[in-house]
């Protein structure tokens, strides 16, 4: 099974950067392919279950206008967290830490089979989308 990793630092303090990552709602601000998301009340709590919304386009992952579930892993809070998404059989984890002069280490590896076409630079293009709504909230 391919696993790919890929390191960006964040633009933001490390407590920004989870209580970003905390809310439901933002994933498909920053995750490839996913155009909404329908959490279960526990949020970002091991077992949670969320519901992802495809876009009405075909992605990289997904058919259009698809649904697949995420289940959230493990959570250790501000500094990792792990999930699986079911149709498209994806172990992600992703690991912050404080990188000095309110600046986050973040770094992203996800591990799928080789027939759901995971390609090397999708963790980069997740974590480049994470940085620039960083880098937005830096600027203002």
């Amino acid at each position: 099974m391919p696993t790919h990793t890929a390191r960006k630092e964040l633009l933001a303090p490390l407590e920004d950067v989870w209580l970003f990552l905390a809310e439901p709602h933002h994933l498909s601000d920053w995750w490839p392919g996913v155009a909404g998301v329908t959490p279960d009340r526990r949020g970002l709590a091991p077992a949670a279950r969320w519901k992802l919304h495809s876009p009405m386009r075909p992605g990289l992952l997904r058919r259009p206008a698809s649904e697949s579930l995420l289940t959230i892993i493990d959570v250790e809070p501000p500094h990792r967290v792990t999930w699986y998404m079911t149709v498209e059989r994806l172990d992600v984890e992703l690991r912050l830490a404080d990188a000095g002069n309110h600046h986050t280490n973040a770094e992203l590896t996800v591990s799928g089979p080789f027939i759901v076409g995971l390609r090397r630079t999708f963790p980069r293009m997740a974590l480049n989308r994470l940085y620039a709504l960083c880098q937005t909230a830096a600027e203002l």
